[in-house]
């Protein structure tokens, strides 16, 4: 060996597996998307097979790959027809005939006169015509070959419908090629008459391929994985043949005994289907086809046809993910290299990469009825997207202030966070230089430096508490009217931004349709639209008042989103009395609620949703009596409505000054 030689390197595409040098898969898009599909009432199984089947933003889902597939079956079919190797024996045959018609019309005498009527005499039917010139004399060396070329293309087309690029292999094969076929044929038919009866022997597999191994390309490592291969394959002729007409299929059936000039061929090949029919019944035997293209396909490629034909299927099957079990897993990934291409491989490698992240990263959860749900991990990341978009739309407006730096001014909270920019929060000097220290040892060791992502600041929260009701209107028209998702969207965004900036406050979101109830925040995110009648804003503000009390050294902030005026509130019983349109003792029985709660000094803010003219009057007088407010946004901007809101509850005029809405 050249020394050069040792050193030279060869590049090809990784095929180990998943690319270690492909980025991360976005859980952050997909989660977004798989909590808007649960708010707006799917279950997180759903959601996420609904994001599967879409894709993101930069990635191909499931139904882009199924209208491929379907795309390709469709011009499959379109294109080709099952003519091809009619059309070529027509075409030889044709040649042939008008050679020796040339070749007799040169030469004299009773034979080249007798030779003449025989080849005016031909049937017209290709098959008859070719099993006639089977003994002919031909008189011309040119006519000669091309018949005998219909003889040898017949043998190598119905080869290739059993072993695909036999058709190419055995192109100008010779008499000793030819020989080595039957004799595989021979051994091949042996080893699985002895598979069928149970008698064959890993060594008699083991002694055919050592012999005639050449002849299949997959290298089977057994007899099973040998079996597959040959009875897809056949299976898939079958399926061709299933697809041709009546005369194409007597026509073809009349030819085969001319295959290489041999009868024993077919023979073979006929002892070889009845057993791969006998041992994988569960092939598809009995499909078939309809081909209207005009480009003609020869015996092998159109089985070849019909195995894509399959390969798609079974790939439709698989994307639909419609099955029970159903997996990103299952998809043939090898199989839709080969239908699509590679690109289409690694898209469908990268949503099996999310799904599987997104089982595995502690986002989806099983509870206790077996069902997949939003773990706390996943609603506290959702909280902190939609709790960064809603800070995106309110730094658009004058005035508006960072969220990050919401409690900063008081007492500290005892949590720290990453150093920002314009940060004016104390730092957490311990934490810092701990991290100095941690990322000084990861990085080989060495005297110990400060660096601007060290830096931990110490989180402060407010020193005035507030006690926090947010009253979400629960109703049928909320569903109808496409305000239910950015009703969750707004409380989320709130509960996360209480949680992890004002944890001394207290916060309570009660649903209000025809009761109302207090929810956990889970509960709401995954909470089915209501289509129970009634709007029970009493029931809702008696829950608020409640939870006031409970807390009468904080400062209550009542906020209320609904879309519609109050039709239900509670008797005395515990009843609920309905009606529409709104009763004036519903009317009477929720001012009579609100007073309550502006006699502990809520500080109110009513969402108005929609441009109801009655709800426009009612909820006008409603916050007037408490000195409240109203607020009527769009619905992109319900988050930011509400958070800024609470935020400028905490500071009275900073809502004023940042929105500058008030009705």
């Amino acid at each position: 060996m050249r020394r050069d030689d040792r050193h030279r390197s060869r590049y090809g595409r990784y095929a180990g597996g998943p690319d270690p040098l492909a980025p991360p898969v976005d859980l952050a898009e997909a989660l977004a998307a798989i909590g808007d599909d649960v708010m707006a009432g799917a279950s997180p199984e759903r959601a996420m097979r609904e994001f599967l089947r879409r894709g993101g933003r930069d990635q191909q889902g499931l139904d882009e790959l199924a209208r491929r597939v379907a795309e390709k079956r469709r011009e499959l079919l379109q294109r080709h027809n099952l003519d091809g190797t009619m059309a070529q024996i027509r075409e030889l045959l044709d040649r042939a005939v008008l050679s020796e018609r040339k070749q007799l019309a040169r030469e004299m005498g009773e034979d080249a006169r007798f030779a003449e009527m025989q080849i005016e005499a031909l049937p017209g039917s290709t098959a008859a015509a070719v099993s006639e010139l089977s003994d002919y004399p031909w008189h011309s060396s040119d006519a000669r070959a091309d018949y005998e070329q219909i003889k040898d293309l017949l043998g190598r087309e119905v080869l290739d419908q059993r072993f695909a690029g036999m058709k190419q292999a055995l192109e100008g094969a010779t008499d000793a090629d030819r020989a080595a076929v039957n004799e595989m044929l021979q051994d091949l038919n042996a080893l699985l008459e002895a598979h069928r009866l149970g008698e064959d022997t890993d060594q008699q597999f083991a002694d055919f391929m050592a012999k005639h191994g050449d002849f299949f390309p997959e290298q089977p490592q057994t007899v099973q994985e040998l079996l597959d291969a040959l009875a897809a394959r056949a299976a898939a002729a079958q399926r061709m043949r299933n697809s041709m007409t009546q005369e194409q299929r007597d026509e073809l059936d009349a030819l085969a005994a001319q295959a290489f000039g041999s009868p024993d061929l077919m023979s073979s090949l006929t002892q070889l289907d009845d057993h791969l029919r006998a041992l994988r019944p569960g092939e598809d035997w009995g499909g078939s086809e309809r081909f209207d293209g005009e480009q003609g396909l020869g015996l092998g490629d159109g089985t070849g046809a019909l195995q894509d034909l399959a390969d798609l299927d079974d790939l439709a099957e698989q994307l639909s993910q419609q099955y029970a079990g159903a997996q990103m897993g299952d998809v043939d990934l090898d199989a839709l290299t080969r239908q699509l291409g590679a690109d289409a491989a690694v898209e469908a490698r990268t949503l099996s990469e999310l799904e599987r992240a997104l089982r595995d990263s502690g986002l989806l959860q099983r509870g206790a009825d077996g069902q997949l749900k939003l773990s706390p991990k996943a609603m506290r990341q959702l909280g902190k997207s939609l709790l960064k978009d809603v800070a995106q739309r309110m730094s658009g407006r004058a005035g508006a202030r960072d969220l990050r730096r919401a409690g900063a001014a008081g007492e500290r909270s005892g949590a720290t966070r990453e150093w920002e920019f314009g940060d004016t929060e104390p730092w957490d000097v311990t934490r810092t230089v701990l991290n100095a220290q941690t990322r000084t040892a990861a990085e080989g060791g060495g005297p110990v430096r400060l660096s601007v992502a060290d830096v931990e600041v110490q989180e402060t929260e407010a020193r005035t508490q507030a006690a926090v009701a947010l009253l979400v209107d629960t109703s049928f028209s909320m569903a109808m009217e496409g305000r239910w998702v950015p009703m969750k969207r707004t409380a989320l965004a709130l509960h996360q931004l209480i949680s992890t900036r004002f944890r001394g406050d207290a916060l309570q979101v009660i649903g209000f349709g025809r009761y109302a109830e207090v929810m956990q925040i889970e509960q709401l995110t995954g909470l089915d639209a209501q289509w129970d009648k009634g709007t029970n804003l009493h029931h809702g503000l008696l829950l608020a008042a409640r939870h006031f009390r409970k807390h009468p050294s904080a400062q209550p902030v009542l906020l209320i989103v609904t879309d519609g005026e109050p039709t239900a509130h509670l008797e005395p019983g515990g009843e609920v009395f309905f009606d529409y349109p709104p009763h004036p003792l519903t009317i009477a029985r929720s001012v009579r609620g609100l007073d309550q709660c502006g006699r502990l000094g809520a500080q109110t803010t009513f969402f108005r949703l929609g441009d109801d003219r009655g709800l426009a009057r009612f909820v006008d007088q409603m916050a007037a009596r408490v000195e409240g407010r109203v607020v009527a946004p769009e619905l992109d901007d319900l988050g930011a409505a509400v958070v800024g809101s609470y935020l400028g509850s905490r500071r009275p005029g900073w809502a004023q000054e940042l929105w500058g809405w008030e009705d």
